[in-house]
């Protein structure tokens, strides 16, 4: 048979080790947020507003656009909201939103921003919405050219 103190310093180290357990179990819950699934076309106003990027305005866009019918997928959500193109879609599936059960199938493909210059610079120079290159870029170019050219 051990003495008392003994098994009173057993017993203690025993519940120092189930509080550091139950410590670590919940901080490590607290430091990992749950990325909840909100349905379109289940969720509540407050629901919605709990996805990034999703405020009271845009939550009523979808509520109203929900009355006239479920979302059949996300081109769907994107034509009868507006504000939701496929940036903001993106962004809303990494964030939790699901339509249809479903995420964004364009969230690596998703389209540039409606207006941005999609063709690439000249050599240094600016480009304008069209992809042409502006006046000072030409002349630059010609005056190099001359350049080049002059003995």
């Amino acid at each position: 048979m051990q003495p008392i103190w003994k098994e009173t310093i057993m017993s203690i180290h025993q519940h120092i080790a189930r509080l550091l357990l139950a410590a670590v179990t919940a901080l490590t819950t607290l430091a990992t947020p749950a990325l909840a699934e909100v349905e379109a076309n289940r969720a509540s106003q407050a629901e919605l507003e709990t996805v990034k990027g999703i405020g009271p305005a845009l939550s009523g866009k979808i509520l109203a656009a929900r009355e006239r019918g479920a979302f059949k997928d996300w081109t769907d959500l994107q034509e009868r909201v507006a504000g939701i193109g496929s940036g903001n879609s993106a962004r809303f599936s990494q964030a939790g939103l699901t339509v249809a059960g479903s995420g964004f199938a364009g969230l690596a493909e998703a389209a540039p921003r409606a207006g941005t210059a999609t063709a690439p610079r000249g050599a240094g120079g600016k480009t304008d919405k069209t992809g042409k290159a502006d006046k000072a870029d030409k002349a630059d170019k010609a005056r190099k050219g001359e350049a080049a050219t002059r003995p």
